[in-house]
């Protein structure tokens, strides 16, 4: 269960950048399974190159960056749609992730990573890991606060909102959208980054169906700690993220295959949006909450 946690904090820098996508943006963006490889891979070929951990994880937010704006640049100039926009991307990034790792799968064990010291010094599966990762999530976590409660925060709170009322107002609204998208992807190739280093390898597959993974921790943590103010709102994405792997964890330990858990996460996510709407549950303040947003969503 101490590894679920563990888990449920790494994914969580994931999940606040689907949150940006999804929430703030009102964005369906499916990028995200392609840039998540995209920073494994980047950070596993640097660091088995030589490259020092923290370069080369720094290294892996950047490409997440450059994978978010190509995903904005088809939408904003190409006019093409935003989620065949995604699609587009993420198929790209297959192959681009192929060149980049040179095989299918790059093993880490033998290279000196960010989790070599916790691993050496039998940290991991304890309470200084899962400290360190709270921490990291934790300084997501407050430079989205942060950032989105800035005039160009708030302009892109205003462009998922409403955004022909926020260009009316002189905002480039295209901005707004590469931008978030930029930084969305940037956090979940950084979270991609340390996975790899995390599991000891990087695979052209692990990306597969994360965005399930990251919608699942964004609506169950809405779902059950609300989603009004922004604070709270990130706060409960992460909280989500470790609910989701606490449930996964629990769900195998009862008897469920691995192949088992996107069928899983489909159901969390879907017991998640249903719920709000029945009347039992229209009376907490949570549910009411992450049942408007829903609709707003949906509108």
């Amino acid at each position: 269960m101490i590894t679920a946690v563990e888990l449920g904090l790494i994914y969580a820098v994931m999940a606040l950048g689907v949150y940006l996508t999804f929430r703030i943006l009102d964005f369906p963006d499916l990028t995200v399974d392609g840039s998540f490889t995209t920073g494994a891979a980047v950070a596993a070929i640097m660091i088995i190159n030589g490259a020092p951990p923290l370069a080369a994880t720094a290294a892996a937010f950047g490409a997440g960056l450059v994978a978010g704006c190509i995903t904005g640049l088809l939408h904003t100039k190409g006019k093409i749609n935003g989620l065949l926009a995604g699609i587009l991307t993420m198929i790209a990034l297959y192959s681009i992730n192929l060149r980049i790792m040179g095989k299918a799968n790059l093993p880490l064990l033998r290279e000196e990573t960010l989790i070599t010291p916790l691993r050496e010094n039998g940290w991991l599966g304890g309470a200084v890991s899962i400290a360190i990762f709270a921490l990291i999530a934790l300084l997501v976590k407050l430079f989205l606060d942060w950032f989105l409660h800035t005039d160009l925060g708030l302009a892109m709170q205003a462009t998922g909102d409403n955004e022909e009322m926020i260009r009316s107002f002189g905002v480039s609204t295209d901005s707004m959208k590469i931008l978030g998208l930029a930084l969305s992807n940037g956090f979940v190739a950084l979270c991609g980054a340390f996975i790899a280093q995390y599991q000891g390898f990087a695979d052209i597959g692990m990306g597969i169906g994360l965005i399930l993974v990251g919608l699942a921790s964004v609506i169950i943590g809405q779902a059950i700690f609300g989603s009004r103010v922004i604070i709270i709102s990130t706060l409960a994405v992460i909280l989500g993220s470790i609910i989701y792997r606490i449930v996964i964890a629990l769900a195998l330990q009862v008897g469920f295959n691995p192949s088992d858990m996107k069928l899983i996460s489909a159901i969390l996510v879907v017991l998640a949006l249903v719920l709000p709407q029945w009347k039992l549950f229209r009376k907490l303040p949570a549910l009411r909450s992450v049942r408007k947003s829903n609709v707003t969503v949906a509108s």
